[in-house]
């Protein structure tokens, strides 16, 4: 957990007090009627800030805490994140309202956005929810053109690399080499990993990407969430619409999304998938779908492996990943469908 107290600030308990900086973000005349821990983070401490405004109405919003270096950085890349997703979809996240340091305790920072009441463990509902998803990604627009982000975003506490491309392929595997560096620095080396991993960069992901991009193709870079499982989504208890959250996005192939949803973990199953692609159509060619799938689906495994340096069934998962794909798609005949 990134997060180290914040004697005197925390949250819950009849304290109303709040930091400075965070009081500047409130309305002008606002009273702070309440404060409640709110939520579950794995590396933050989440609550909720109930306010009463100058007119006698009532507003509520939510704020995260975290501490050190790397909490200041998630603090920025999760209000950039979610920033570019409400610019887009307004009606699908919460609208982040500002970060930054504590004025009154050192090396504390705080996320802040509005509050959004959400029904308790409810998935939202397929049909919907993949509308604004898939809006999400048709709608975006890179800044550049290119595939990345313009800071670099964090999954957990662990940076992503985001850093602009213009080949999907070429941005893929970057992005993979880099979770793999990290994993490997968490878990330790693997003399299985090492025969592997050349074959896969060699040989699986241009069998898997490169047919993206030639042959008169083009992959569009959409603006994706990043960490698309189950429980950075909820529904909305006064609108009954889908909402997203606790994001680390970038612009990527909007398949990528999907890798996300195959860990046992996730509960967006095929009807999920399903609903998406009658909006969407798979990016052609579509025979070699599932296999993208399923490597995008190694790129989210190996930085949850990195992420739980502890639990070495994620190693065995992340071999398993790349034994699969290698066994499948790692024959240097196929390299490219050119």
């Amino acid at each position: 957990m990134n997060y180290n107290g914040a004697p005197g600030l925390e949250f819950g308990g009849d304290n109303t007090d709040l930091d400075p900086a965070v009081l500047r973000e409130l309305p002008a005349g606002s009273n702070v009627v309440s404060t409640e821990g709110h939520g579950v983070s794995f590396w933050a401490n989440t609550g909720r800030i109930d306010v009463e405004l100058e007119d006698g109405s009532e507003l509520s919003f939510f704020i995260k805490v975290l501490s050190g270096e790397i909490g200041s950085k998630m603090v920025k890349v999760e209000f950039e994140s979610m920033k570019a997703i409400h610019s887009v979809t307004p009606d699908f996240a919460p609208k982040p309202i500002a970060y930054g340091p504590y004025d009154s305790l050192p090396d504390t920072y705080f996320f802040l956005c509005e509050f959004r009441e959400m029904v308790d463990d409810q998935l939202p509902e397929p049909e919907e929810f993949t509308r604004k998803l898939a809006t999400l990604h048709q709608k975006s627009q890179s800044p550049t053109g290119k595939f990345g982000f313009h800071t670099t975003t964090y999954a957990g506490n662990l940076p992503q690399m985001v850093e602009w491309e213009d080949s999907w392929e070429v941005f893929f595997a970057k992005s993979l080499r880099h979770a793999l560096d990290l994993e490997m620095q968490a878990k330790g080396p693997d003399p299985e990993l090492d025969a592997l991993v050349p074959i896969l960069f060699e040989t699986v992901i241009p069998r898997l990407l490169r047919p993206l991009e030639t042959e008169g193709r083009s992959v569009k870079p959409s603006l994706v969430h990043g960490d698309l499982w189950y429980a950075n989504s909820g529904v909305d208890v006064e609108t009954g619409g889908s909402l997203i959250f606790d994001a680390c996005c970038f612009y990527a192939h909007n398949e990528y999304e999907f890798g996300q949803w195959k860990p046992s973990c996730n509960r967006f199953d095929d009807k999920y998938v399903k609903a998406y692609h009658q909006r969407v159509n798979r990016s052609a060619p579509e025979e070699d779908y599932d296999g993208r799938i399923d490597l995008y689906k190694l790129r989210f495994n190996t930085h949850v492996s990195a992420l739980f340096f502890d639990n070495q069934t994620l190693r065995e998962q992340v071999l398993g990943d790349i034994r699969d794909l290698v066994s499948r798609y790692g024959n240097p005949a196929q390299e490219t469908r050119l």
